[in-house]
């Protein structure tokens, strides 16, 4: 499998504990991992809890509403986050922002923009379930993901 890794994307996954991917850099619309020829389609978006935290507040959460609106669109859409849920419910990071209010502000994204946060515990639980939702979506799509990638072939 091809897992595309965006270019903006400052700390990505290698992937290396999984034998079947193939990891690419490529400039992504939205999100930060995705397939090829999906790319407009599929994608999951990995946050640190301190980055998740900052991106709730000011400039920052126009940014990050805009990124969950695009995400809305696509058939998989996920936000992974390196922490669980009782990292933020105990305050453990860095911002100043309380912890009840960000747990509030986090539920109410999901609901508004219908894109699931996954409390992935740390940065491997991370990996794991972005490999995993990754490949269980080419097993829902099958032969067109084996068309976009034999096309890709083709033209290089």
């Amino acid at each position: 499998m091809i897992v595309l890794v965006d270019s903006r994307e400052q700390a990505p996954f290698a992937f290396s504990r999984f034998d079947d991917v193939t990891v690419e850099r490529a400039g992504l619309p939205t999100g930060d991992y995705s397939l090829p020829g999906f790319e407009d389609r599929a994608a999951v978006e990995r946050k640190e809890l301190d980055d998740l935290i900052g991106c709730l507040m000011g400039s920052n959460r126009e940014r990050f509403e805009r990124e969950l609106t695009r995400l809305s669109r696509y058939d998989l859409a996920a936000v992974v986050v390196e922490s669980s849920m009782e990292d933020v419910s105990r305050g453990r990071y860095r911002s100043q922002m309380k912890p009840h209010a960000a747990l509030q502000s986090i539920l109410a994204l999901q609901v508004r923009h219908r894109v699931p946060f996954v409390w992935c515990g740390n940065r491997a639980g991370a990996e794991y379930v972005t490999h995993s939702l990754l490949t269980k979506y080419l097993r829902e799509i099958g032969e067109r993901y084996r068309m976009a990638v034999k096309a890709r072939g083709e033209a290089a």
